[in-house]
């Protein structure tokens, strides 16, 4: 295992260098890996191990439309795709990737299928850390491991036909074969990981929470709707509005983070630019600390927890969730939006 040195702090890495994919292989050659659920991981994960060769099958509620998605992605029914239980009966590693409840209402028939010397698989921490509320606590017999991709499963899949990988992290929670690195590790790589990179499984949910909540979704939605409002009261268009707050970030000066770090991005912006942005920066800090503070003790103390399960639990869950998307969805910062990608050259017909 490779140290590697984050600013300062060396931390424990795996590469695809010390563990290729012939390898991850041969550590997997005798298991069967039965993806359990289809929605937002499941297709990525399952059909990148399917194409890097491993044995892979499919569990999934028949007459759904994950069922026939999975039938269209290639999954055929009796051979590679199976209703749930036995999906689970046939697998020796199971990927258990339903939604956080989902894998709580499942559960219950899950655990009857947990023989001794299989493995289940997270892809987040979700259910087992917060074990009290869900009620996940696996048999002590089992391996439980998990590899978070640091993405959503359509771009770990856009990346790997790509020829690229999505870095994820990974986590022993119980290793009760002794197998239980090589399997997490042969499973990363299998995924389709850039690097791995070590964790816990409370440590990837506190994370992976404050994260959604903050810079990946929530923080970013209310940055960009707090200066697109600030510029339309100010008598700005909603196209330079929506230009100066979303567009030039994402389709610009993102990808220059990406490529080089922040500083790159600064270096490649002008000198006017990169003086606002040196002197506001800390003030932009300085105002948002204590939302995260806040944020990071919601999340350790298990409430944004509770209020996802609560609230995901529901059985018209999926029809508010719509309402509020589609509240954002119409709102004329994203109507605006809309408008712009139309424009975009690449979306002008020829």
């Amino acid at each position: 295992m490779a140290k590697i040195n984050f600013g300062g702090t060396e931390e424990n890495v795996v590469t695809r260098e010390e563990f290729p994919l012939a390898k991850a292989q041969e550590v997997l050659k005798d298991e069967t890996i039965a993806v359990i659920g289809y929605g937002v991981q499941g297709p990525g994960q399952a059909l990148n191990l399917k194409d890097n060769g491993f044995n892979v099958i499919v569990g999934q509620r028949k007459d759904s439309k994950t069922w026939d998605k999975a039938v269209a992605d290639g999954w055929e029914p009796g051979k590679t795709l199976f209703p749930i239980e036995e999906a689970l009966d046939k697998g020796t590693i199971i990927q258990y990737l339903l939604s956080d409840a989902g894998q709580i209402a499942v559960w219950p028939t899950v655990e009857k299928y947990l023989k001794p010397g299989k493995a289940l698989y997270f892809s987040h921490g979700f259910g087992v850390t917060y074990k009290e509320r869900t009620g996940i606590i696996p048999p002590k017999d089992v391996d439980v491991i998990l590899v978070a991709p640091k993405g959503s499963g359509t771009s770990l899949r856009r990346m790997f036909l790509e020829g690229r990988g999505l870095n994820s992290s990974y986590a022993i929670f119980q290793d009760a074969t002794g197998k239980a690195f090589d399997r997490v590790v042969a499973l990363g790589i299998g995924v389709g990981s850039g690097y791995l990179f070590e964790t816990t499984f409370q440590k990837e949910v506190y994370s992976d929470l404050t994260g959604e909540r903050g810079t990946l979704m929530g923080a970013i939605q209310g940055i960009f709707a707090a200066q697109y409002e600030v510029l339309r009261s100010n008598g700005h268009s909603p196209s330079e509005a929506f230009n100066e707050t979303v567009e030039e970030l994402t389709q610009s000066l993102m990808p220059l983070v990406a490529e080089n770090g922040m500083d790159w991005m600064y270096a490649n912006c002008s000198t006017t630019a990169q003086r606002g942005a040196l002197d506001w920066w800390k003030k932009f800090r300085d105002a948002s600390m204590p939302v995260f503070k806040e944020l990071y003790s919601e999340v350790a103390k298990g409430n944004e927890a509770q209020r996802s399960i609560d609230a995901n639990s529901q059985s018209d869950y999926r029809v508010k969730l719509e309402e509020e998307l589609k509240e954002l969805r119409e709102s004329e910062m994203w109507n605006a939006g809309a408008a712009v990608r139309q424009l975009r050259p690449e979306n002008q017909k020829k």
